[in-house]
């Protein structure tokens, strides 16, 4: 039977509050708010990384440094579930899960039809599979979607499923086969079915606080070190529970 963990700890930080899923010896899986940076970066903005490192070295009172290994990442505007690794023996398994495909994450998405009403999804309730070739462009922050392998290309490959509808938008439960830059953003997008809020992939308008809706909902995987089965989802607020309901 696999262990079900949900909202368990409040940390008080200087800009409001981090939620803690899940923490053990080697795990400490945390809520990201949408506009939180993962690891730092040229904008010099504290990133979740260093405030998940100040609540362990609080609440466990360590002494001198605290060890945290950054084993995946959620765009900035990306709300839901991050993991972090506590320890060295737990990272090197861990990226190699995350490189397998061992972890599974489950998301949400709202997303819209673009204006010319293109929107190719499948709205049966079933799962789904996308497959795309994308092409990263650094400069613009940005990747672009192809049917076919093009040059620089990597090979994209993401299910999907009808989960409900809003007045306006369609929410969709979303699994990611392959970790691709920006892609449920960018595959959906191609679809014609970009993410609410998400102006760099085609949505109409913003969200007000600069957010897109996007949420990283679930993880299930086998723990790297006692071997539980281990499944977590993310705490719901503001839009995702007026979702849910």
């Amino acid at each position: 039977m696999p262990f079900y963990f949900a909202y368990c700890t409040i940390f008080r930080t200087f800009a409001g509050v981090m939620q803690v899923i899940y923490e053990d010896n080697h795990i400490i899986i945390v809520a990201k708010e949408s506009g939180e940076i993962v690891q730092g970066d040229k904008t010099g903005d504290t990133p979740l990384s260093e405030t998940v490192k100040a609540y362990i070295k609080e609440k466990y009172q360590k002494p001198g440094a605290v060890f945290l290994g950054v084993v995946h990442r959620l765009d900035r505007p990306v709300a839901g579930l991050v993991m972090f690794a506590r320890t060295s023996k737990a990272l090197a398994r861990l990226n190699t899960m995350f490189r397998d495909g061992d972890v599974h994450k489950t998301y949400w998405a709202l997303v819209s039809k673009t204006e010319d009403g293109r929107c190719q999804m499948a709205d049966d309730g079933e799962w789904h599979t996308l497959e795309h070739w994308l092409v990263r462009n650094e400069k613009q922050n940005k990747s672009y979607a192809y049917d076919h392998e093009v040059p620089n290309s990597k090979k994209a490959i993401l299910k999907y499923r009808v989960a409900g509808h809003t007045d306006r938008y369609t929410l969709l439960e979303v699994n990611l086969l392959t970790g691709r830059h920006h892609q449920i953003r960018c595959q959906l997008a191609a679809m014609g079915c970009p993410i609410k809020g998400d102006l760099k992939y085609g949505a109409k308008r913003s969200n007000p606080d600069g957010s897109i809706s996007l949420l990283s909902r679930r993880m299930e995987f086998i723990h790297p070190v006692s071997k539980e089965h281990i499944v977590v989802e993310a705490p719901l607020t503001g839009i995702w529970e007026r979702v849910e309901s």
